[in-house]
């Protein structure tokens, strides 16, 4: 006989929260959303905190939240290792839009479109051999 996973949908039982891994540049989040009232923790401090006084970081992570309406019916909670500040932002970004698909796929839509569910590809590339950096030659001297 074989066990099929069980989902919360299929069990009818409703999770305590809902999971998102989110990656940015070498930033990796890891995004719980609990049922509540729109506050924010980032390893373990208050995202204004955690940010100091950026508010377009604010901004980066509440924008799945706010694009959905349901800014004021979740705290989120992330765990965030890697990368900078703005890595591990738009990481925290990238998992809040992938537990919101886990509360309800019926918001895939509206994240796709607004281009919440792309990971984001770009990363620093790589120093190549002969090179200063990744792509500055030295200068070229005829004699």
């Amino acid at each position: 006989m074989v066990e099929t996973a069980r989902t919360p949908q299929m069990t009818g039982i409703k999770p305590r929260y809902y999971y998102g891994l989110g990656r940015r540049k070498t930033a990796v989040a890891r995004v719980r959303l609990y049922p509540g009232t729109g506050q924010i923790i980032i390893n373990g401090r208050p995202a204004d905190q955690y940010f100091g006084n950026r508010l377009l970081y604010h901004a980066m992570i509440t924008e799945p939240l706010r694009l959905t309406g349901l800014q004021h019916h979740f705290d989120v909670r992330a765990r965030v290792a890697g990368g900078g500040l703005s890595g591990q932002a738009g990481a925290v970004r990238h998992g809040v839009a992938r537990a919101l698909l886990r509360f309800n796929p019926d918001l895939r839509p509206v994240l796709k479109r607004a281009g919440l569910l792309t990971r984001d590809p770009r990363v620093k590339e790589r120093m190549k051999p002969g090179l200063k950096r990744a792509r500055k030659a030295p200068q070229y001297t005829k004699r």
